[in-house]
């Protein structure tokens, strides 16, 4: 399979909210408004970097970035996500394409580190990886993971955007 990952462009608006929504519809984890995640990261200016996954025209694919708070006062720190893909073209390498494209993003911008939420064994090949001192209340420990891009790790609470928060 071929495809382009690029950056977000403002036509792309509406196809990434179809995208999302299509990706997590019929998702046994996630809040099903992933969508509207989204949508209100890039209202609230917190859309980081946003990439889409392109193939012939078709959007197939997209992953957010977003600005996090850290307890202890960490600057340039990300939260991952959430990652959409069409789900005939997911399990064919597209969101492991996306992953890595929004890392090495985050990089080429100096960040410091990332974090998310979701599966160790998909996200841990990235160097993802529970982190004790490094908490998102209410969630099981071994699902929030982070990455230290630039020593040294964060420590404390993490909070995300109220945009995570959005139902519609």
């Amino acid at each position: 399979m071929i495809y382009t990952i690029r950056s977000e462009m403002p036509c792309d608006i509406s196809g990434v909210h179809a995208l999302t929504r299509a990706a997590f519809a019929a998702a046994r984890h996630g809040s099903h408004t992933e969508h509207h995640i989204v949508d209100a990261l890039r209202e609230r200016g917190e859309l980081s970097i946003s990439l889409v996954a392109e193939d012939a025209g078709q959007l197939i694919g997209h992953v957010a970035l977003s600005p996090v708070d850290v307890q202890d006062g960490s600057e340039g720190w990300f939260g991952l996500g959430p990652v959409s893909v069409l789900p005939e073209r997911q399990g064919r390498g597209v969101g492991t394409a996306l992953v890595q494209a929004a890392i090495e993003a985050l990089r080429a911008q100096g960040a410091r580190g990332c974090v998310l939420l979701g599966e160790p064994g998909f996200y841990g090949r990235f160097g993802f990886r529970a982190v004790p001192d490094l908490l998102l209340p209410g969630v099981p420990a071994e699902y929030f993971q982070a990455l230290c891009l630039q020593p040294p790790m964060a420590q404390g609470e993490v909070r995300y955007s109220s945009a995570f928060e959005a139902v519609g």
